[in-house]
């Protein structure tokens, strides 16, 4: 049952058979049968394809042996599903036609409902009938990080237009987030309500924010977030980047797992959040390049760290590279769990 599946069970701070293993994108680039798949076809049409989204999400369960499959997804897929004009540009990332910068622009977020996506109610029912025992995370971005793109047009690295707007217009920032927050948790819903066992809430600019601004601009609109799949008893993973000391703050938000990324040890992220949460991670993917004898004494030092955890997913400290050697993933999911099992 996938009830007691590893990550399940690690997500809900129950003991585990092994310590579970899945990968931030592992289902992609550095794959070589994704690349072939998805040779011609843009990004968002893949990401609303049910053929393309089925085969690229099992990937790497077969090829890796991972403890779950991760969704194939792209965070700008709700937002695009209401009707913003936008694209993946390869190289790049999400571009908005029309960055959102007025209170006129909030006319062009309307509420995401699920007859605007039944190609993901029909990608994740298909997912679950083949995955068996293995469980389907569902995935969506939160409201801060989603908010970033459409005011800065694109990825940025000082989200400086973002930050004025907040500061500048706290009440417009607050209404663009509210909106950002109905339709990712109408996102997560409809795939939990399809069938995924857990769902992660990918905050991946949050760590540019202090605490401060975190509690009075962020927090709640994730909360919202979350709070849309809480009656429907998934595990909820909440993950970001350079986020060491949002930590409590993003488990506060209603997380079951707090995602650590590799700059913060596992030692210090459970010291700072207590018995409360489980916690996801942490390896840092540059030393997926490094000597295998590195590597391994890496993985199994984050391994015996994260035995002092309420639950521990083992996981990248972010997304796997394009670059990187997919046997040496197959071969870390080895090491997890023969150096974990109880």
């Amino acid at each position: 049952m996938i009830a007691d599946s590893p990550l399940v069970l690690a997500a809900t701070r129950r003991p585990v058979p092994h310590t579970p293993a899945w990968f931030m994108r592992q289902a992609g680039r550095s794959l070589p049968e994704y690349r072939e798949l998805r040779e011609g076809t843009d990004m968002l049409d893949a990401c609303r394809t049910p053929d393309l989204v089925t085969e690229i999400t099992l990937q790497p369960v077969r090829r890796h042996k991972v403890d779950a499959a991760i969704f194939f997804s792209d965070i700008v897929v709700p937002v695009a599903a209401v009707g913003v004009d936008l694209s993946i540009v390869p190289g790049t990332g999400p571009v908005v036609a029309a960055p959102f910068r007025t209170r006129a622009d909030l006319d062009r977020l309307p509420d995401l409902t699920p007859d605007a996506i039944p190609d993901i109610t029909e990608s994740v029912q298909r997912l679950v009938a083949e995955l068996g025992s293995t469980p389907l995370i569902g995935f969506a971005g939160a409201p801060f990080t989603l908010a970033s793109y459409l005011v800065e047009g694109g990825p940025s690295k000082t989200h400086e237009r973002t930050k004025a707007l907040m500061h500048g217009d706290p009440q417009l920032w607050n209404d663009l987030c509210e909106r950002l927050a109905q339709i990712s948790g109408a996102f997560l819903r409809a795939q939990v309500e399809a069938g995924a066992s857990a769902i992660q809430l990918f905050d991946s600019w949050v760590g540019a924010l202090p605490r401060a601004d975190y509690t009075a601009y962020v927090q709640k609109h994730s909360t919202a977030a979350l709070a849309a799949v809480a009656d429907l008893g998934v595990p909820r993973i909440h993950f970001g980047v350079g986020t060491g000391e949002l930590l409590d703050l993003m488990g506060e938000a209603g997380a079951d797992v707090v995602g650590v990324d590799y700059r913060v040890s596992l030692t210090d992220a459970v010291a700072r959040l207590g018995d409360s949460y489980a916690v996801q991670g942490n390896l840092d993917p540059a030393l997926l390049g490094a000597p295998w004898e590195v590597l391994e004494a890496r993985v199994r030092a984050i391994v015996d760290e994260g035995r002092n955890a309420p639950g521990h997913i083992f996981n990248l400290g972010h997304g796997v590279p394009p670059h990187a050697d997919p046997d040496v993933l197959t071969r870390i999911v080895e090491v997890v769990h023969e150096h974990s099992a109880r």
